[in-house]
């Protein structure tokens, strides 16, 4: 087992990198298709024909044996939905495959013209209906691959389709690992991305005879899934957390919910298991600042992203409400890309900002903005809607798009949506006060039994 890789500054809060800026170039613009009808609702068993069709399963194998694309049911689904004109979107991860399976799909599955989106695609936050919708495309098969379904598809503009891409690795070499470093009796607690999902719940049958395992889950999430926004808090006593991912971001995500959990990260290709921190303090104290300082602002400016469906109108329109209650100015910015170059030059008059984009963009970028920049939690707090993170004695809330989380979140699959205007936290504070009060009255007055 190794450390995992932290600079010289300190254990990091966030791993990625930078998005390549696009050449320029002329714009064609493609003369607009006539509307087509595709069907919505299709039955879901794959006919035999398309699954032993041999020059299909030929064509298929050119892709990894161990990656499930799911082009058996995709060419099935867009037969059915009588598409013509499909857009794929891919994470940067994936992309390389696009074209083979643009291929595939042309050859197989009746397809005339298929889009390639290459706008980066960070999540399925990012489905991007919009543009495949201005393109002309009839289907949307996203067929979005790489992601889960955080926009469901009755709320998408265009017939759509998640390909989660299941990745198979070494299941044996992980449950040998977790054996070799953990004792027998260890509360161990199983996650991961969504392509190691299956990897996962097999793993956990293989270590349940010897091991306290938890996989945890944020609903509307599958069991053991994490997002770089969305991540349950685990209750309870465990040992250890192990994350399987190639890359630490979703782990950070898990790590800000339960700051108690010693984490570790499998990474499958490799097949290494690292042991790894994360600067809490440094962060929380970073965002603690930036709340104090954008509570006392008089002019904010409100970004509402662009890419793909990062932006929801609803947190918009939440958060512009509450400004204008609490009488502060407000200028509202659309951005496809929030950068600290991007929003400095449009500072001017600004006192704070709020991205409605991605909430990782202030915990992990936000000390690199020349103003307080903070997501749609942050906001609510430093507006008094509801009480820090620190006053409830919690961890920093992961919970975007997790159906049970607060007003600020993002989810399309909360059963009764939080309104916002509820009690201030100065009103909560005091409430809580007044329960206190109260219970310690009477406590006070409860007759002591006496011992004979």
């Amino acid at each position: 087992m190794q450390e995992g890789t932290d600079s010289a500054d300190g254990p990091r809060r966030f791993s990625g990198a930078a998005a390549a800026s696009s050449g320029g170039g002329e714009l064609a613009v493609a003369a607009a298709a006539a509307p087509r009808v595709v069907r919505r609702v299709i039955g879901q068993q794959v006919p035999a024909d398309i699954l032993n069709n041999a020059a299909l399963n030929a064509a298929i194998s050119i892709l990894p044996g161990n990656y499930n694309f799911e082009i058996h049911k995709t060419v099935w689904r867009i037969r059915q939905a009588a598409a013509r004109r499909v857009a794929l979107q891919f994470p940067e991860g994936l992309l390389l495959y696009a074209c083979v399976i643009a291929d595939i799909l042309e050859g197989f599955a009746g397809v005339e013209q298929t889009f390639i989106m290459g706008d980066v695609t960070f999540g399925a936050c990012c489905v991007d209906d919009y543009s495949a919708a201005a393109l002309g495309a009839d289907f949307l098969a996203s067929v979005h691959y790489g992601h889960s379904c955080l926009v469901p598809v009755d709320v998408i503009s265009l017939p759509c389709m998640y390909v989660f891409v299941d990745i198979k690795m070494d299941t044996e070499h992980f449950v040998a690992t977790v054996r070799h470093n953990f004792p027998a009796g260890s509360r161990l607690v199983l996650a991961g991305t969504i392509q190691f999902a299956s990897c996962i719940q097999a793993a956990r049958q293989q270590l349940a005879a010897e091991y306290d395992i938890t996989v945890p889950q944020s609903r509307p999430l599958s069991p053991g899934e994490v997002l770089g926004c969305t991540a349950p808090r685990v209750p309870g006593e465990h040992d250890a957390l192990l994350f399987v991912a190639d890359g630490r971001f979703h782990l950070e995500a898990l790590m800000v919910a339960n700051p108690h959990l010693p984490a570790y990260r499998y990474d499958p290709y490799p097949r290494q298991l690292t042991k790894e921190s994360y600067d809490h303090e440094g962060m929380q104290a970073a965002r603690r600042a930036a709340i104090g300082a954008a509570a006392d602002a008089r002019s904010w400016g409100l970004v509402l992203g662009t890419l793909g469906r990062q932006g929801n109108p609803r947190i918009l329109e939440q958060l512009q409400h509450l400004l204008a209650a609490r009488g502060r100015h407000y200028v509202t910015v659309l951005l496809s890309e929030v950068s600290p170059a991007k929003l400095a030059a449009l500072s001017h008059g600004v006192d704070a900002w709020v991205q409605i984009a991605c909430p990782r963009l202030s915990i992990d970028w936000g000390e690199g903005f020349s103003k307080p920049t903070l997501n749609p939690y942050e906001a609510f707090v430093a507006l008094g809607e509801v009480p820090g993170w620190w006053d409830e004695g919690a961890s920093y809330p992961m919970d975007y798009y997790a159906s049970d989380g607060g007003a600020w979140g993002s989810t399309y699959h909360r059963r009764k949506p939080r309104p916002a205007g509820g009690p201030t936290a100065a009103e909560r504070a005091a409430a809580a006060r007044a329960r206190s009060a109260g219970q310690a009255a009477s406590a006070a007055c409860q007759t002591v039994p006496t011992v004979h």
